[in-house]
């Protein structure tokens, strides 16, 4: 049985204030325009439930699920579209939320997916960005927090599908016995 080992990296009050930071700089920048946000499944539900009820600018919302990981916590790099979107992108402007932005290879394929149909414009909202990780250039539109390495937990992010619902996000080390 694994033990974990849990350090608070983000306050709950401190996603508050930066989720209603990035709702209100995204609804200047939509003003007058509906978006389309599309969540990146699973890790960036909580999040993005949080800024759609923060947003004030009108939106509809889908999901979409990429597998990239398999077993483990490193990036295989070959990336799988498991569950796509399923509402109409053609002519909408499209603004894909993520946990986190690690290697930058799984927000490649999927902007480059998503891309192929015809979105009048296409922007991503992280959580997290991890810029030491990138193995390709990729620069999220509006990013929550930065780090710089670690594996995080809560707030909607997992370690083997468990610590979702922690209000706030910790960096874990794990202790097998």
């Amino acid at each position: 049985m694994a033990e974990l080992s849990k350090e608070i990296l983000i306050h709950r009050s401190d996603i508050a204030k930066r989720v209603q930071e990035l709702a209100d700089e995204i609804s200047r920048d939509y003003a007058g325009n509906e978006i389309l946000m599309v969540g990146v499944l699973k890790g960036a539900f909580i999040f993005m439930a949080d800024l759609v009820r923060a947003i004030s600018t009108p939106c509809h919302t889908d999901f979409i699920r990429a597998a990239s990981y398999g077993a483990g916590s490193e990036s295989s790099g070959h990336i799988v579209i498991t569950k796509n979107v399923e509402l109409a992108i053609e002519g909408r402007d499209v603004l894909i939320v993520e946990d986190i932005v690690d290697t930058g290879l799984t927000l490649r394929h999927i902007v480059d997916t998503l891309s192929l149909r015809n979105p009048k414009s296409i922007k991503v909202c992280a959580f997290l960005d991890k810029r030491k990780r990138r193995k390709v250039p990729f620069e999220a539109d509006y990013v929550g927090f930065t780090m710089d390495d670690g594996f995080i937990v809560g707030y909607g992010l997992d370690y083997s599908e468990q610590y979702r619902f922690f209000p706030d996000v910790y960096v874990i080390q794990t202790r097998v016995d």
